[in-house]
């Protein structure tokens, strides 16, 4: 696919930066859509809008946060499946006793998470209908 005559770009402007500038320029590219420095850099000179990318940090933390309990809650509700299982091929009493206290014990523990997830969820919805 060939380039029209007028799109193609021939014509070289040399910028220099000292390597702070050059870090500033890099580091403010990289918080928009622009792929690369020279495209950003070429709309900048030419007037032309910029699409830069507005991160939430709380909604970042909130997300890191989400996904530690999801992965929490995953092990102890496979620590649940399989003591429901064992439940389910015991023959003795004692070993029944054991396994209901581990039960219990999970149960609880699932709760606990939930709570979290709750009083997490909560303490972000607050913040961000703050803003």
């Amino acid at each position: 696919m060939k380039k029209d005559k007028k799109e193609i770009r021939n014509k070289i402007v040399t910028l220099r930066m000292n390597e702070s500038e050059f870090s500033k320029a890099h580091a403010n590219c990289k918080k928009t859509t622009e792929k690369y420095l020279g495209n950003y850099l070429r709309k900048l000179a030419l007037h032309e809008p910029v699409t830069v990318i507005h991160r939430n940090g709380s909604a970042d933390d909130f997300l890191k946060e989400m996904v530690l309990l999801r992965k929490e809650l995953n092990a102890i509700g496979n620590n649940l499946n399989q003591s429901v299982h064992k439940l389910h091929t015991l023959e003795k009493i004692p070993e029944f006793r054991a396994w209901i206290q581990l039960y219990e014990q999970t149960r609880k523990e699932v709760a606990n998470k939930t709570e979290a997830i709750s009083v997490k969820a909560h303490q972000m919805y607050q913040q961000w209908s703050q803003e």
